[in-house]
């Protein structure tokens, strides 16, 4: 896709909000085998050795210098198209991708809530529940009291006691998103979560985001849907290529998305 120049719309805050997330600068790359695979541990040599045995190395520049403020009670859309380096930015934003250059300061440790959160296929729903909250600091009394809600909210009301491996794809990234999204957040990040499930789920989940952003928690959605976007999202961050394109409002940054990939 070809672009104009990149451009931002600076977000001022108000003068009673306080910056959460601070990303200045930030460059992540990394290194891959010509065949779009990762090197393991064993294949980290030399260039040189690796051209030997017929491999060799690129680096990927995922992330150009991407610089902006998160602040409290922001809910923050990241968008572009697949390989932008939205899900870069926001392992990197929890601190699971170091970065290459430039630094990222946050008031505490962001919560990445994926679809890809681990949850034990041989357990039950139920047992998942447990071993989740148990994971996340609750006792056991708390976990009781939120279960009902959980099960209720991730729609398994019928399924809850069957083992994890007969749930399908949709069913386990509901119960993931239930269980996670039972803490009080103040740094969420959520990949994707909200592309699995019905229109119902998708509301579901779309008020319990505004819900943790009301209760003083910033929150970053990534999605392809716009429409999530729109209905959860005051702010948008649009990612191309590593850069970042555009900061500012959710209708304004959309609208100028939608106009380059008709380019």
């Amino acid at each position: 896709m070809s672009t104009e120049s990149p451009q931002e719309t600076v977000m001022e805050p108000a003068a009673d909000r306080r910056p959460v997330v601070i990303v200045d600068d930030v460059h992540v790359e990394y290194k891959v085998f010509a065949t779009g695979k990762r090197p393991s541990a064993a294949d980290r040599r030399s260039l040189k050795q690796l051209r030997v045995k017929g491999k060799q190395m690129r680096t990927v520049h995922a992330l150009k210098g991407v610089s902006f403020t998160a602040y409290a009670n922001d809910s923050i859309g990241v968008i572009g198209t697949n390989g932008s380096g939205k899900s870069t930015l926001m392992r990197a934003i929890a601190g699971l991708t170091p970065t290459s250059r430039g630094a990222i300061y946050s008031q505490s440790r962001p919560s990445l809530l994926g679809v890809g959160a681990a949850l034990l296929k041989d357990l039950s729903g139920e047992r998942n529940i447990i071993l989740g909250g148990l994971a996340m600091g609750f006792t056991l009394p708390e976990i009781e009291a939120r279960y009902d809600d959980i099960v209720k909210f991730a729609g398994l009301e019928k399924f809850i006691d069957l083992p994890m491996r007969a749930y399908s794809s949709g069913m386990t990234a509901r119960l993931k998103f239930a269980i996670a999204s039972m803490a009080t957040h103040e740094i969420l990040i959520v990949d994707e979560a909200l592309a699995v499930g019905d229109r119902t789920f998708r509301q579901r989940s779309e008020a319990r985001i505004r819900d943790i952003r009301d209760n003083a928690g910033t929150v970053f959605l990534v999605s392809h849907s716009m429409q999530s976007i729109r209905e959860t999202c005051s702010r948008v961050i649009w990612l191309d290529q590593g850069t970042l394109m555009m900061d500012g409002e959710t209708d304004e940054v959309i609208k100028a998305y939608h106009a380059a990939q008709d380019k």
